[in-house]
């Protein structure tokens, strides 16, 4: 099996032992997949799945979207200034902007989303004109994924976004289409080495603030505040994810994915159900996240309550929907 080791930003090989692998889909079969990295939990990347699928740069998605508007994620510039600890949203629990797709381009042209931190985060591509695109709903056939968690899902994002050092409860297929992007990884042995915030904080903050991101930041790191990251930095893995790669992301895995370039990048993304079934069965990292979020359930009722007798329901039920 033809592999080659992950590349730094300046596409030098990096230690084969604290990288991610590439494999060429037509090395990959789905018992392959399954032995390898879904029954072990291990990330890897495939490539060659999505050699026929058009460059989805910012003309592109103005021709498939136009008009259409969407919930975009206005973080805004100071956020990365600040001390995670002091912060009082994270993720889709930022403030949220709807825009027309075109706005939104513009925005992205004239560095304004830039400026601004503003990015399209976990939107499902249903109800759009690429919902329905082939090479992306074959992908988990030929990793022989078939109980989806989800929908497609994608990401548009100005060079230099974020996501925050974060884990999923379920696994996740990452599909990149324009542009590239750096990933920090950290196996779920290192979750107390990384001081995820307590599970607690959902009992004041809802899902506006998530037990499964972490509050150091992994490229400017206060060791003084944060002494057991030094520990988890011996299991740091860092890859460069570039256009047409699939990475895929084992539940628990600690990640935080960084746009590159000065344009625009784009990816989709899929999640699906932990298999074998003991590997969600005994993953603390996923417990976690379920008890967070049913120390939420108050903070939402409250609130869909409130939003229900205002007089922008719509907005703000929809605005819910997509934090949960």
């Amino acid at each position: 099996m033809e592999t080659k080791p992950s590349h730094d930003i300046e596409g030098k090989p990096t230690n084969l032992a604290n990288s991610i692998l590439r494999v060429h889909g037509s090395f990959i079969k789905p018992e392959i997949f399954f032995e390898n990295y879904q029954k072990t939990g291990t990330p890897v990347i495939i490539t060659g799945l999505l050699d026929n699928e058009p460059d989805w740069n910012i003309d592109y998605l103005c021709e498939k979207f136009g008009k259409q508007e969407f919930l975009f994620r206005n973080y805004g510039r100071d956020r990365y200034k600040q001390e995670k600890r002091q912060w009082k949203s994270i993720g889709s629990g930022v403030d949220l902007q709807s825009l027309p797709f075109v706005e939104y381009a513009e925005m992205v042209r004239n560095h304004q989303a830039h400026e601004n931190n503003i990015s399209l985060g976990k939107c499902p591509l249903k109800n759009t004109p690429l919902a329905d695109t082939p090479s992306l709903k074959t992908v988990g056939e030929k990793l022989g994924l078939t109980k989806p968690m989800s929908g497609l899902n994608i990401y548009v994002a100005p060079g230099g976004h974020s996501s925050g050092l974060h884990y999923d409860s379920v696994d996740g297929t990452l599909m990149q289409l324009h542009g590239a992007k750096k990933l920090v990884l950290f196996p779920p042995s290192q979750t107390y080495n990384l001081y995820p915030f307590p599970v607690y904080i959902h009992l004041r903050y809802g899902l506006k603030l998530r037990c499964w991101f972490s509050q150091v930041y992994p490229d400017n790191p206060d060791f003084q505040s944060f002494p057991k990251f030094k520990q988890a930095l011996q299991h740091k893995r860092e890859v460069i994810l570039t256009q047409g790669e699939v990475l895929y992301i084992p539940a628990g895995w600690w990640h935080d994915v960084t746009a590159l370039g000065d344009e625009m990048v784009c990816a989709v993304n899929r999640f699906w159900r932990i298999y074998p079934t003991q590997r969600a069965v005994f993953s603390w990292s996923r417990w976690r996240a379920v008890i967070g979020n049913i120390c939420a359930v108050p903070y939402l009722l409250s609130n869909l309550a409130i939003a229900l007798f205002s007089s922008s329901r719509r907005q703000l039920v929809n605005q819910m929907s997509h934090r949960v």
